[in-house]
C-alpha cells in the first residue's frame, strides 16, 4: 500500500468521541523485567488520553489487584505492560473474567505471540520465513550440548530467552568460546534458551492497527544500531541508534515487508495493534520475521509513535484509536 493510500485509509476512520470511552485504566508498571520500560509506556499514554478528553486513571497491577477494576468502575483497560504478566495473555485472561474491554491481542494471541518459539513453530508451519533455530531446555546447557549449536547454525548466531522482551538476556555470539556465558545469561530469565540463526543485513521493524482483513500496516523504520548493537540501552536510554522512516528500502521491498508483517500478524490472531519486527538478509533481500510484539512501546524512543506520525498520525491521534478498539475475546464478532 502506498503512503497516499493509507492516508486515504485512516482519514476514512471513525472520528474517536473521548466521552463514550468511559472511565478508563491505564495498565503499567508490572511485575516483568521490562517494568521501566512499561511505566515510561503508561505514562505517555496516560497523559496524552488525559490531555483528549478522556477519564483516564493510572494503574499498577504490582501496587493493587486487578479485582479493583471492577469495583472502581472502569470500562475499559489500555494496556501498557510489557513482558511476563502483561503481555502474555495472563492479564488478558483476568480482564476476561472480569468483563472489561482492552486494548491489544486476546488471551490466545497474546500468550503464542510472548513465546517466540510457539511463535516460530506456527510461522514454519504457515510457510512465513523466520531464521532457523534450536531450542536448548535445561538438561542441554552443558558445553558439549551449547558448542554444538554452531555446527548447527553457523556464526555469528544469536542467543536469547523465549520469554523475554525489549533485548533482555540477548547475546550475539561470534565464537564458538562465547556460547557458554551466552547460554548462561539467557537461562537466568527463561526455562529454555533459543538459538537462531544470525541474519546479516538491515534491521526492521513494521507496526499494524486493526484486526483481521481490516488490519493496516504502517511505515517500515529501518534500525540503525552503533557497534554495540541494539541492545536494551541503546533502545531506551540513548541517541545513539538512528531510525529511519521513511526506510529508504525500494518500493517493491517496503511492500513485501508489509504484506509478511501482516501475515504474520494475522496468523497469530493478533488484533487491535502490534509491531513486527524483522531482519532484511543482505544477499538476497529476503526479509525474515523475529517476533511480534503485541503490546508495542509506547516511550519517547518507541517505534509504533514514529511509524505513526510518518502515516499521519500523532501520539494523542494514535492512542484514541488504540483505545477505540479494546474488547474482548468473549465478544467474537468484534
Amino acid at each position: 500500500m502506498t503512503l497516499d493510500a493509507l492516508h486515504g485509509e485512516l482519514a476514512a476512520a471513525t472520528p474517536v468521541d473521548p466521552a463514550a470511552f468511559g472511565k478508563v485504566a491505564v495498565l503499567m508498571g508490572g511485575r516483568s523485567a521490562e517494568r521501566e520500560i512499561s511505566l515510561m509506556s503508561g505514562t505517555g499514554v496516560f497523559a496524552a488520553l488525559r490531555s483528549a478528553g478522556v477519564d483516564a486513571h493510572a494503574f499498577d497491577p504490582k501496587e493493587q489487584s486487578l479485582d479493583e477494576l471492577a469495583r472502581q468502575g472502569f470500562e475499559r483497560c489500555f494496556v501498557a505492560l510489557h513482558g511476563r504478566h502483561g503481555e502474555d495473555g495472563t492479564v488478558q485472561g483476568a480482564l476476561e473474567l472480569l468483563g472489561i474491554p482492552y486494548t491489544g491481542s486476546g488471551v490466545m494471541a497474546s500468550a503464542i505471540a510472548m513465546d517466540k518459539v510457539m511463535t516460530k513453530r506456527l510461522w514454519e508451519a504457515l510457510g512465513l520465513p523466520t531464521p532457523r533455530s534450536r531450542v536448548l531446555a535445561s538438561h542441554e546447557w552443558g558445553r558439549e550440548s551449547t558448542r554444538a549449536v554452531p555446527d548447527a547454525l553457523g556464526l555469528p548466531l544469536i542467543v536469547k530467552p523465549p520469554h523475554e522482551g525489549s533485548s533482555i538476556g540477548v547475546t550475539k555470539v561470534v565464537g564458538y568460546s562465547d556460547m557458554q556465558a551466552a547460554v548462561e545469561l539467557a537461562a537466568q530469565h527463561d526455562r529454555e534458551v533459543l538459538c537462531e540463526e544470525f541474519i546479516d543485513g538491515p534491521e526492521l521493524t513494521c507496526p499494524v492497527l486493526g484486526r483481521g482483513d481490516d488490519a493496516i500496516a504502517l511505515p517500515v523504520i529501518r534500525i540503525v544500531a552503533p557497534e554495540a548493537g541494539y541492545d536494551y540501552r541503546n533502545k531506551y536510554f540513548t541517541d545513539e541508534v538512528r531510525y529511519l522512516c521513511p526506510s529508504g528500502l525500494a518500493p517493491e521491498e517496503e511492500a513485501e515487508v508489509q504484506r509478511l508483517t501482516l501475515a504474520a500478524y494475522r496468523a497469530l490472531g493478533c488484533r487491535g495493534w502490534g509491531r513486527a519486527d524483522l531482519m532484511l538478509r543482505a544477499s538476497d533481500r529476503k526479509p525474515f520475521l523475529l517476533e511480534m510484539n503485541t503490546s508495542p512501546g509506547m516511550t519517547g524512543h518507541s517505534l509504533v509513535p514514529m511509524s505513526a506520525k510518518a502515516a499521519g498520525i500523532g501520539y494523542e491521534a494514535l492512542c484514541l484509536r488504540i483505545l477505540a478498539q479494546a474488547a474482548l475475546d468473549a465478544d467474537r464478532g468484534t
